[in-house]
């Protein structure tokens, strides 16, 4: 592994006064400069989109050594971070319909599965919920975990995303062999090896997630945690040499056959075979075009032929990060000569700066546009001027 070249830390560089950037108003008030760096904090965004459509495999590595009951973070860092992975998997999967997360605990040098690579938001929520009663102990592995991890991400195909987040609390990590070589597979492998740390900078994650192409942040409340655990829902922006490839979907329909149908009879859906929580016999559910298993839910891969099936809304959720809104133009609000309310929520345009849609040119406040760049995806004005008549 080569050596990580130098980069200067924050206390080894010049003097800096950054307390300088606070000024006080007329009246002696530190509101006004509060305001603007948390608006400007609002700003950072990216709008850059991904260059192909991409299925995305993502494990995410849970630390639940001894650390995880620190109680920096309210009631501890375990509770915490559970709380917030549930919002995660619904965001997730909201954005990235057709994707798969599994799900991974390290703790006592050894590392477990809690859930495979699958679709099912619920699957994964209630596995998280169930987790909170775990006991911390010992020590994590990374090596252990990536080598969990990596059995499963290495038989996915090429033209997919192959992730692995890990969430870290300790300092230490306790590995089996040299977890250098390692990153040297998974480099190899493609595949992007991310982290979040719960602690301060760990000198083997920040060689893991270079090599890899991942990213490395470290919390600085729970509210950066979880601002931070919302990066990854966006999928990376793919390589210059990722693979390519034409996927089969099935958009099978749901059917609920009659009562009073004499020939109609509740059948079992490929889904209860691993889900307990499954309501087993019904008369309805989708049937694949190819081999016409049942299932209760999309998106779901067909056990018996291997088919993504999934809906149509679906499928459409997924191309807006091949195509994301552009960012609207700052305007300072002494500059804006139109109306004095934003066209989104209806609100007096009270902020230092309003944003104006480049097509239609209507006025959004701060909190509308991060609404319409990350949540809606479209302009809500060019869609009004689209469907009038």
């Amino acid at each position: 592994m080569d050596e990580e070249p130098e980069r200067a830390k924050r206390w080894e560089g010049g003097y800096e006064r950054t307390w300088e950037v606070l000024k006080e108003d007329e009246s002696g008030s530190l509101k006004a400069t509060v305001e603007e760096i948390l608006f400007q904090s609002k700003r950072k965004r990216s709008h850059k989109g991904c260059s192909v459509l991409q299925m995305r495999h993502l494990f995410v590595v849970i630390d639940c050594s001894k650390s995880m009951e620190d109680q920096d973070l309210k009631p501890n860092r375990l509770t915490s971070t559970l709380k917030l992975m549930e919002a995660f998997v619904e965001e997730y999967f909201d954005q990235n319909p057709i994707s798969q997360v599994g799900l991974i605990i390290t703790k006592n040098k050894r590392a477990e599965k809690l859930t495979d690579l699958a679709g099912n938001p619920r699957k994964h929520i209630t596995t998280l919920k169930k987790a909170v009663d775990s006991v911390c102990v010992g020590e994590p592995s990374l090596y252990n975990s990536l080598k969990l991890a990596i059995q499963t991400l290495k038989h996915m195909p090429g033209h997919t995303s192959r992730e692995i987040l890990i969430i870290f609390s300790s300092l230490t990590t306790c590995d089996p062999a040299n977890i250098y070589e390692l990153t040297k597979t998974l480099k190899d492998l493609k595949i992007r090896v991310s982290v979040i740390g719960l602690s301060a900078e760990v000198r083997v994650c920040t060689v893991l997630t270079r090599e890899t192409g991942g990213s490395y942040h470290v919390i600085l409340d729970e509210s950066h945690f979880k601002e931070l655990l919302m990066f990854h829902v966006k999928p990376p922006p793919a390589s210059s040499s990722s693979e390519c490839s034409l996927i089969r979907m099935g958009f099978p329909q749901h059917t609920i056959a009659s009562l009073a149908d004499q020939d109609a009879k509740p059948s079992f859906s490929m889904s209860h075979l691993d889900s307990s929580s499954d309501p087993g016999l019904s008369l309805g559910g989708y049937f694949c075009p190819q081999c016409h298993a049942k299932y209760t839910e999309l998106p779901v891969e067909c056990k018996i032929c291997g088919l993504t099936l999934v809906s149509a809304p679906h499928l459409a959720r997924s191309f807006h990060h091949l195509f994301p809104l552009q960012a609207f133009l700052e305007i300072p609000v002494e500059e804006h000569q139109g109306d004095r309310f934003c066209q989104g929520c209806q609100g007096e345009l009270k902020d230092k700066s309003v944003f104006s849609c480049p097509s239609c040119s209507s006025v959004f406040c701060v909190e509308c546009d991060l609404f319409i760049h990350d949540s809606l995806h479209c302009c809500p004005s060019c869609i009004h001027s689209q469907c009038a008549p």
